[in-house]
């Protein structure tokens, strides 16, 4: 028989629509076989609302639901800090692996169970499987200077090597490591690299190897065959049967965080999704943009687009979990102070291309109280004004922005610990209390021009 794998990856906020991880744990429950292996590649605990109030709690509901085989790590694994992230893996059932991460001690989790490599096994077949995490992870949430992150290709060939001598039938990565998993495709001998972190699908070949990807927030579910051929199939997951007891558990958890609060209501529906808030000036993003100036009573507010988590319209009554669920993390708001020409080169760094995310097409900044053109050809910031006046390049300006931007070195690296001014609330709870006080019905005003877009 041919064994087959069920590949999750990037869950993150989708815990915070019950129904929606009722159906992915019911959808797993439907298709999975005594030929079947289930595994997930990361971002599977956080980052999301019920994630932020419960430190990732609430992910042992799936968890314990599917009984997935082997999971690898992904950046917001450790949103909550590496200690906590112990605490999940010594109570999850499934075996953690993660060839690529070091701690003060040796290999990360050695401890508590997390190894570089393992072989799972199906009634018929031995599948080995190895993980890796994205090296920059440091740069995009909180772990000790004492941690390294080796090169995924170096961990991945002392993986496979030690995988080949212990007769297996295939060799599975399961990787965080996003962009990268070309050049582990190139180089490693091995039948499938089940990716995440990058949030768009994949089901593609290369050099031989299948690279998959499901996207973001438990919308869809992939299903790998390890035959002669190795291919994927797609499952829509708002097509699966629902767990109810994995629906109800969370559902219990919202009400007891009080996330179910109405705070303002939607006039007119407001969609967020993943392209919209990556293609420039959005509702969403200004209204975010908006709440953070507001807060911070600030010249100018800067949101990254990554910040922005996609998620299910806002459309009527909206609650303070709907709020927490477009920016779901622990940070504050923070005002800076920066001169005139850090602030140009700020907003010239809202090119995706200049926060080494490599998509010319994408534009990676939301704004308040500035208006831009940008020249995507020349890569330059071609008109740029606060409260209608040009930037004085000699003055200073105070920006409202998130506390995460001062420690990340790969987005908007002109934002320096030096500017710092200021810490405000929580991000959803400043979101919160403007939508008390101003609503929710932003529009679109044209804050951002882009020209010459690819």
């Amino acid at each position: 028989m041919t064994p087959r794998i069920l590949h999750y990856s990037d869950i993150e906020s989708a815990y915070d629509d019950p129904e929606r991880i009722g159906r992915l744990a019911g959808l797993i429950e439907e298709l999975r076989d005594e030929e079947t292996l289930v595994v997930g590649t990361g971002d599977n605990t956080a980052p999301g609302v019920l994630a932020l109030v419960t430190e990732a709690e609430q992910a042992l509901d799936f968890f314990r639901a599917i009984d997935p085989d082997a999971e690898t790590f992904g950046n917001h694994d450790f949103d909550f800090g590496h200690e906590r992230t112990r605490e999940l893996v010594r109570a999850s059932p499934q075996t953690w692996v993660c060839a690529n991460m070091y701690d003060a001690d040796g290999r990360f989790g050695a401890a508590d169970g997390v190894l570089p490599w393992t072989v799972l096994e199906t009634k018929y077949s031995r599948v080995g499987v190895f993980g890796v995490i994205d090296p920059n992870t440091p740069s995009m949430t909180s772990v000790p200077e004492s941690f390294e992150f080796t090169d995924p290709v170096a961990a991945g060939k002392e993986a496979v090597a030690a995988l080949c001598n212990r007769d297996v039938d295939h060799i599975v990565a399961l990787s965080h490591v996003g962009a990268g998993n070309e050049e582990l495709a190139e180089v490693l001998d091995i039948d499938a690299i089940l990716g995440g972190h990058v949030h768009s699908e994949r089901i593609e070949h290369v050099a031989g190897t299948l690279l998959t990807r499901p996207g973001a927030n438990g919308r869809v579910l992939l299903e790998v065959t390890l035959g002669e051929s190795i291919e994927a199939t797609r499952h829509e997951v708002a097509d699966g049967p629902i767990d109810k007891e994995v629906r109800e558990a969370l559902e219990a958890r919202m009400e007891h965080a009080g996330l179910n609060e109405v705070v303002a209501h939607a006039e007119e529906r407001i969609e967020w999704t993943d392209q919209s808030v990556y293609e420039g000036e959005c509702r969403i993003g200004n209204f975010v943009a908006d709440a953070y100036r507001w807060a911070g009573e600030a010249d100018v507010a800067l949101v990254n687009s990554g910040s922005i988590r996609a998620g299910p319209a806002l459309d009527g009554p909206v609650t303070i979990g709907q709020l927490a669920s477009v920016v779901p993390f622990s940070g504050p708001v923070v005002v800076a102070t920066l001169s005139g020409e850090e602030l140009c080169e700020l907003l010239r760094e809202g090119d995706s291309a200049l926060v080494e995310f490599g998509d010319a097409t994408r534009w990676y900044a939301h704004l308040s109280g500035a208006r831009i053109v940008y020249d995507h050809a020349e890569r330059a910031l071609v008109a740029a004004t606060v409260d209608g006046e040009p930037i004085d390049l000699k003055r200073t300006y105070s920006v409202a922005t998130s506390d995460f931007l001062y420690s990340s070195a790969i987005e908007f690296p002109t934002l320096q610990p030096r500017h710092r001014q200021r810490t405000l609330d929580t991000q959803y709870k400043v979101l919160a209390a403007y939508a008390r006080e101003n609503g929710i019905d932003s529009v679109v005003d044209g804050r951002i021009a882009r020209l010459d877009i690819p």
